[in-house]
């Protein structure tokens, strides 16, 4: 998921998304130790998507406290 299409999700939509996004990214995870998975990349990818995810979140929190 790309930044832009992030920063246009609402707080609310975003948090949402993070809880969605972290019980898949668990999931793979546990698959993964059970038996490999062909393409690993899709783990970091995933780990990297909430970490970016997180970050639009507490920007746009940052923002909403300043009003």
């Amino acid at each position: 998921m790309k930044t832009t299409e992030i920063r246009e999700l609402s707080v609310k939509d975003l948090q949402e998304r993070i809880e969605s996004e972290k019980a898949a990214y668990v999931r793979q995870r546990l698959n993964h130790a059970v038996s490999p998975v062909e393409d690993t990349s899709k783990i970091g990818k995933a780990r990297k998507d909430i970490a970016r995810m997180l970050t639009v979140l507490s920007q746009k929190q940052k923002i909403e406290n300043e009003k």
